[in-house]
């Protein structure tokens, strides 16, 4: 008797593994879509003069109309994946989900017409590695990390405000201070928004519709750590045309 209920124990252990297993892994899928997504609309129109000049004067480097709403649109569809997360279907959040990325892809291409390709490379690996590193020691690690989640997400809110008022009114140190700051949140919003998926797989069914919605919802939070990781880090260490 014991040792069946030993097996019963350990074969419930084991499934429950996988469950949260295969729903991280639809998170990274979704992710790596996204970037792939976002990496391939900043190269078209970062090499395509035609269709950066739609986003930006190629006289004054000044956004366009469309350059606003392209930077700014973003920001509205994370608020509605978050605001209407019952109400959207798996397929229509998907559906935001990818318009965000190419959304996000136009208005970061920018960095092809500033930054070098291999300086654009090298901080892409640099991010991966830190990325990497934070989100295995976000899954692995066994301390709570609510505090530090909530003192980061202060840090946010702040790097957000401070980045608004250098968009209008540009300085130089204030835009390294940011940059600074912007790799320790994000290095550690990694680790805590990674911990927080693992929880969420160990709760969702595997499968149904909610699972999916939360592997997105997901996929958003690390794919936000890692942009924003990697754009900090290529205004710190990039080496301009």
């Amino acid at each position: 008797m014991e040792n069946q209920n030993y097996q019963k124990t350990a074969f419930i252990g084991t499934d429950e593994v996988s469950s949260v297993r295969t729903f991280v892994a639809s998170v990274f899928s979704y992710m790596t879509m996204a970037l792939v997504i976002s990496g391939v609309m900043a190269w078209w129109f970062g090499n395509n003069m035609e269709l950066f000049g739609t986003l930006r004067d190629l006289y004054t480097g000044k956004p366009t109309i469309l350059g606003w709403v392209v930077m700014f649109a973003p920001l509205g569809l994370v608020f509605l994946m978050g605001g209407m997360l019952e109400k959207l279907s798996g397929t229509m959040l998907m559906t935001v989900f990818i318009a965000y990325s190419a959304l996000t892809g136009m208005s970061l291409s920018y960095i092809f017409v500033i930054y070098d390709l291999t300086a654009i490379i090298r901080t892409f690996f640099l991010s991966s590695a830190v990325f990497g590193i934070m989100a295995i020691a976000g899954y692995t690690t066994k301390t709570d990390l609510t505090k530090l989640g909530n003192i980061l997400f202060i840090g946010l809110i702040g790097i957000l405000l401070a980045s608004l008022v250098n968009i209008f009114w540009p300085n130089g140190t204030m835009g390294w201070l940011i940059s600074v700051i912007g790799v320790i949140v994000f290095t550690g919003l990694t680790a805590y928004d990674m911990q927080k998926i693992k929880r969420m797989g160990e709760v969702v069914a595997t499968g149904t519709e909610t699972a999916q919605k939360m592997a997105l919802m997901g996929a958003l939070s690390l794919y936000l750590d890692f942009i924003n990781l990697f754009l900090m880090l290529l205004r710190l260490l990039g080496s301009r045309k």
